[in-house]
């Protein structure tokens, strides 16, 4: 009975939606699909399994036949520091998705379009026996015309086959991660089933101008109507566009304008309007302004489509070496997302399509640690995760999966231009990210430059490329990883050790930093990951070893950790030459080359020391100790008790407007006892560094000790810097364990 009242509620919200010509009608297919995996490129037999749409073949109930191949919990770590992806321990298949929809006799007449918003490797969909057509695209959107194949009235099976990464073309332009070890395939993001009239917008572009007081609006129309057949039958038919702007929240419209054009048959034509638009609010991580733009599309016989996008009135442009918000200079801070790494967690499960999860993960612990900033690294992410950072305010460098090979200048050409189109309305977006750490002249040198014109709303960054080796050079992303690296000469960085904590250090990448006149975006930097359960990563076995010895425990690990992650990202946000610090890694795959900063269950979003001290490193506003550190720091020399030591404070200050506080410093030894203490006032000028000599006055105590450096703005919270001190010659060294979150 239940079954049937839903069936009947559906139903009923069709006809309703038939009978409006003006709206778009919609059906949404996600849910439970029937599922099976074959070796042949032939359906199953029969269906054994079913699966949540969205969602990747792991979910399948019950297991496919490889699941153990693909989620394996590591007893311990090797280390390791890349994998061929096609070494492959599992058999690859085609994994089949089969639904049963009801489609109302009253779409009878109507244009029918499937859309596949991700999925991935090589998507065919049949709709009722009938092949609608293929697709190489794994992170936009799979979309093909299915009217002639339904049937109204009555049920319609849609059958959908996804093909095994190892199969993807040469020429698709999906890269590879050498950290990841199995790509999971499968429909990763929503599936709808839509109707219009005659012509739909199939794309539609809101391109917001804060400084130009304007939005432009860029369509892309789908006439179906069929091309010319005989001489001096019609080759286009004239439609109007109608665009109306309103607050999201109040619904009123502030602007609204329509235009003539021609849509070409059985065929894609453009379509832009230009709106002016005088009073409204912007968009910014702080006030996530939101209005939405309604398209209404009509030809001679009335409402042919009608659809609408929210967006956000926001600039993001850079001047010289910095990015700008709606005119304002913006330093940014935040971190990384490797989802494509986190698909191949043994605990990832559904949790990327849990909206509430997601959330959490996006929204409530960025907010808390000061970041506004968000790079989704090799591969994007599911729609709905941008429409949460347009409504609670962060902004992402969204990065295509490309960092080893690529495929073919014309498909990438194909799949770039329609991410662009696809997802350029969303205002989290301010960077274009084609390319992690490589280079290719196709992309700089002609594709970004066509992009631009496409989209001139946001900044791209094409990896390593600089302003040597392409057209426009926008941005650079430094990646100045420190430490013992796994080809590194323990030797050789033994004569000329990691100085942790010094803030002056100037290796040859942040010189090179210093000296480009492109805006520096540091978007990785931490070869210090550790598994959650505190055990170093496959790529940082020997790198713990170095500093902590073979044997240390997972609470020293993460301690060393959160120390090792705190002083770099001071070092980082003290140099004035940058615009912008990311640490790496936020969201990764458990038991894999990296991690991330969460213990336990990931579903919990428990948090590391790490990311407790992050609200300090990287508070908009702050003083950090400039002194290497002592406590891990090879070679270093310990003081001599009652010495006088001498030091400078750095004091950074992100905001627009100078900010005045008090400093207290302070020298905690091993019980947690204050043994020396000094207060004084600063005032920080924005967007510099102010460096505040500092003389102290060191105990004759022999033993370790911990400097806290406490800085509370004037009507703000205290923001903390540390440095582990030696003094005098001791056998062993202890240290107060200082709490982040009380103090």
């Amino acid at each position: 009975m239940k079954h049937l009242f839903i069936f009947l509620f559906l139903c009923f919200s069709f006809l309703a939606n038939a009978a409006n010509e003006g709206e778009r009608t919609t059906i949404n297919l996600d849910g439970t699909w029937q599922f099976d995996q074959t070796t042949k490129a032939f359906p199953p037999a029969k269906f054994t399994r079913t699966i949540p749409v969205p969602g990747l073949v792991h979910l399948a109930e019950p297991k496919i036949e490889d699941y153990d191949k693909f989620f394996k919990r590591a007893d311990k770590v090797v280390a390791k520091d890349q994998h061929n992806l096609y070494n492959i321990d599992y058999t690859p298949r085609y994994s089949w998705y089969r639904k049963s929809v009801f489609i109302p006799k009253e779409l009878e007449g109507k244009e029918g379009m499937i859309a596949i918003k991700k999925s991935q490797y090589v998507t065919q969909v049949y709709v009722n026996g009938m092949d609608m057509g293929t697709s190489v695209a794994c992170y936009t959107p799979v979309e093909f015309p299915v009217s002639r194949a339904i049937k109204y009235g009555t049920e319609n099976e849609i059958l959908i086959k996804v093909g095994d990464r190892v199969w993807l073309p040469s020429e698709a332009a999906g890269g590879t991660d050498k950290e990841k070890e199995h790509y999971l395939p499968g429909i990763w993001d929503d599936v709808i089933l839509s109707f219009t009239g005659s012509v739909r917008v199939n794309r539609l572009l809101i391109l917001p101008s804060v400084a130009g007081k304007k939005v432009t609006v860029k369509a892309q129309l789908r006439n179906f109507k069929p091309a010319q057949i005989f001489y001096g039958d019609a080759m286009s038919d004239s439609v109007t566009l109608i665009i109306s702007i309103a607050e999201k929240l109040t619904g009123k419209v502030v602007a609204s304008k329509s235009g003539r054009f021609l849509a070409k048959r059985d065929n894609i034509s453009e379509a832009n309007l230009e709106i002016p638009i005088q009073e409204f609010s912007n968009w910014s991580p702080d006030k996530p302004f939101l209005y939405v733009a309604k398209a209404t599309l009509t030809t001679d016989k009335g409402v042919s489509d009608e659809i609408s996008k929210q967006f956000g009135m926001r600039d993001f442009t850079r001047k010289g070496k910095f990015f700008y918000l709606n005119g304002e200079k913006i330093i940014l801070r935040g971190t990384n997302v490797t989802l494509q790494r986190f698909f191949e967690d043994p605990d990832c499960g559904n949790l990327v399509w849990n909206k509430e999860w997601v959330k959490k993960l996006l929204v409530d612990y960025p907010k808390k640690l000061n970041w506004n900033m968000m790079r989704i690294c090799v591969g994007i992410a599911p729609d709905f995760w941008y429409d949460l950072a347009d409504e609670y305010g962060l902004m992402f460098q969204n990065e295509w999966l490309y960092w080893q090979n690529h495929g073919w200048d014309e498909q990438i050409h194909k799949e770039y231009t329609d991410w662009v189109w696809t997802d350029g309305t969303h205002p989290s977006i301010a960077i274009w990210d084609a390319i992690n750490e490589n280079w290719d002249s196709y992309i700089g040198g002609t594709l970004i430059p066509e992009l631009k014109k496409l989209d001139p709303t946001r900044i791209w960054d094409a990896g390593y490329m600089t302003g040597d080796q392409m057209v426009l050079d926008e941005m650079d992303e430094p990646h100045p990883y420190q430490g013992p690296m796994p080809w590194t000469s323990i030797p050789a960085f033994d004569k000329n050790p990691y100085p942790l904590g010094n803030l002056d250090f100037k290796p040859e990448i942040i010189q090179k930093l210093d000296e480009s006149g492109a805006a520096q975006l540091i978007n990785e930097y931490g070869w210090v990951w550790l598994w959650r359960n505190g055990t170093p990563s496959k790529l940082t076995v020997d790198f713990y070893r170095y500093y902590l010895g073979a044997n240390s425990k997972p609470q020293q690990n993460r301690d060393f950790q959160a120390y090792w992650m705190q002083l770099e990202t001071e070092w980082l946000r003290s140099n004035p030459n940058t615009a912008g610090v990311l640490a790496f890694c936020y969201l990764a795959n458990n038991y894999g080359y990296t991690g991330d900063w969460f213990t336990g269950n990931i579903k919990d979003l428990s948090p590391s020391p790490t990311l407790d001290w992050f609200r300090h490193a990287f508070a908009p506003v702050a003083t950090f100790i400039n002194l290497t550190d002592e406590r891990y720091t090879k070679f270093i020399e310990p003081h001599q008790p009652g010495s006088n030591l001498l030091f400078n404070l750095a004091g950074i200050n992100n905001l627009a407007s100078p900010v005045s506080g008090t400093v207290k410093l302070r020298l905690i030894d091993q019980t947690g006892k204050y043994v020396a203490e000094q207060m004084f006032q600063v005032k920080l000028k924005s967007f510099v560094r102010t460096d505040i000599p500092v003389s102290l006055t060191l105990p004759a105590q022999i033993g370790g000790y911990v400097m806290v450096a406490e800085f509370t703005p004037e009507n703000g919270t205290a923001v903390i810097s540390r440095r582990f001190l030696k003094i005098g010659q001791a056998e062993n060294y202890l240290y107060f364990n200082l709490n982040p979150i009380t103090k």
